[in-house]
């Protein structure tokens, strides 16, 4: 019974022996996470030829339906590339009532095709480049006039109001206007007065140049820099004012104030503000400030419109009446 007992005494110990002795259990491999895949990058979406930006943009129906009826579709929808100033929908209602109409009409196609073509530019004009620049050569033949006013970009006297918009065959330019071109008894008779017609700002001035007999002065070689005021500026003179100047017996007083609004020789902006003083045809100065990067004579009147350029000189627009000293 003592040797059995022994026995297994000693088969435990042994087993324990061999167990301790074995090689370690070989782990399970760990499993190696899929990689992530990674997002595919987002496609820059492709930039619509001028006609389909037009279209998509949503406020330019009016012009969209003009390049349909002077069949100028396909032009602006091939290689290019063209820069286009492109007036709004506002701007086309802003036509004489009837105007749109009349000119989407088929026997009207070439006069609609001469406006259009006159907003158009060979070649991708960025803004950078157009402020620039003085002039544009058109698609039509003839050049559209570029200023830069008091921070603003003005073609004629469209205001630009944004800037760059691209295409795949070019550039647009939003403009606040129509531009219309000039006939061609309009190109050769471009003076002052002719200027001060056709821009409808100025019926009171330039039915006070016609009162005092100054058409044809203001029509001749020159060359004369004219201040001349809005139809807004002459009516904020007291009431009364403008009527009593314009009769026959005040020929005179009339004629000293609008001469007094003159100065010989084409004096441009930017030498405007390097003056402090300019002689008027009354023979009388104005004097020239610069505040805050804005010109005004006589210290109160503001110079609103620069370098309105005519073939015997050139006008800028004041906001106030000058009266001449006593």
């Amino acid at each position: 019974m003592k040797r059995t007992s022994l026995f297994v005494a000693l088969l435990v110990v042994f087993t324990m022996v061999l167990a301790a002795c074995a090689p370690a259990a070989t782990p399970e491999p760990t499993a190696v996470p899929e990689p992530t895949a990674m997002p595919e990058p987002t496609a820059t979406p492709e930039l619509l030829d001028i006609v389909d930006t037009a279209v998509a943009d949503g406020r330019f129906t009016t012009l969209a339906a003009a390049l349909g009826a002077a069949e100028l579709i396909d032009t602006l929808k091939g290689e290019g590339p063209f820069t286009v100033f492109a007036p709004t929908d506002d701007a086309f209602a802003a036509l004489p009532e009837g105007t749109v109409e009349s000119l989407l009409l088929p026997e009207n196609k070439q006069a609609l095709t001469d406006i259009l073509t006159y907003h158009v530019v060979a070649g991708k004009v960025m803004a950078a480049d157009v402020t620039a620049l003085t002039s544009a050569t058109t698609v039509l033949g003839k050049d559209v006039a570029i200023k830069v006013d008091m921070g603003n970009v003005y073609i004629n006297e469209a205001k630009v109001i944004i800037t760059d918009i691209e295409t795949s065959n070019g550039v647009i330019h939003v403009i606040d206007a129509v531009l219309l071109p000039p006939s061609e008894e309009a190109a050769e008779s471009n003076t002052i007065v002719d200027v001060a017609v056709a821009d409808g700002r100025f019926t009171t001035l330039v039915a006070a140049v016609e009162a005092a007999g100054l058409v044809e002065t203001l029509s001749g070689e020159g060359p004369f820099t004219v201040f001349a005021p809005t139809d807004d500026a002459f009516a904020a003179l007291p009431a009364g004012t403008v009527e009593s100047l314009l009769l026959p017996e005040n020929k005179q007083a009339l004629t000293d104030i609008l001469t007094y609004h003159v100065v010989s020789g084409k004096v441009m902006a930017a030498d405007v503000v390097t003056l402090t003083s300019a002689t008027t045809v009354l023979g009388k100065d104005l004097t020239i400030t610069v505040k805050d990067g804005k010109v005004f004579l006589n210290d109160t009147v503001e110079v609103i419109i620069t370098d309105v350029e005519a073939s015997n000189g050139v006008i800028h627009v004041i906001d106030a009446v000058l009266l001449p000293p006593q």
